[in-house]
């Protein structure tokens, strides 16, 4: 650590720098904790949509979009794109 200690230390110096780069572990352990509460998904199909639903979720806060406006507009099938709404 010693020899990287300006890498290891970048995220209090820079406040852009999360403390964590463990995004995909945020963002898996929801799934985790639905899974631990209820013992199991009912179906390989359940899991997959509640993948697919929390992923439109994350990726709406990561690019500091309403989650309930983007899913209504996927519900009202307009078309939106998360690569130009980042900040």
């Amino acid at each position: 650590m010693q020899t990287n200690m300006d890498v290891v230390l970048l995220y209090a110096f820079d406040p852009e720098v999360p403390f964590t780069n463990n995004q995909a572990e945020r963002d898996f352990r929801f799934s985790k904790v639905k899974m631990n509460v209820s013992h199991c998904f009912r179906s390989t199909d359940g899991a997959t949509h509640h993948a697919r639903i929390m992923s439109v979720i994350s990726t709406a806060r990561k690019h500091n979009m309403n989650v309930f406006d983007t899913i209504k507009n996927i519900f009202e099938g307009k078309s939106f794109c998360f690569s130009h709404q980042a900040s």
